[in-house]
């Protein structure tokens, strides 16, 4: 599809932004997105999230 931003990207489960939020009771993603950024996220103008970073929590454990 024309218009599509196509980069890497994954399950939301492994992204380091995908967090917890006790106040909501689930799992949220912490990306801070802009206005125009969250209208083409929210319209699927992505075909894979461009703000994905692969979460490590072994590799996190080890720097500390």
């Amino acid at each position: 599809m024309a218009g599509k931003t196509e980069k890497p990207g994954g399950s939301c489960e492994f992204c380091a932004h995908y967090e917890y939020d006790d106040e909501m009771d689930c799992y949220v993603c912490e990306m801070n997105l802009d206005e125009d950024e969250m209208v083409l996220f929210l319209q699927h103008q992505y075909t894979a999230c461009p703000y994905f970073s692969f979460s490590d929590d072994y590799k996190l454990a080890g720097r500390q």
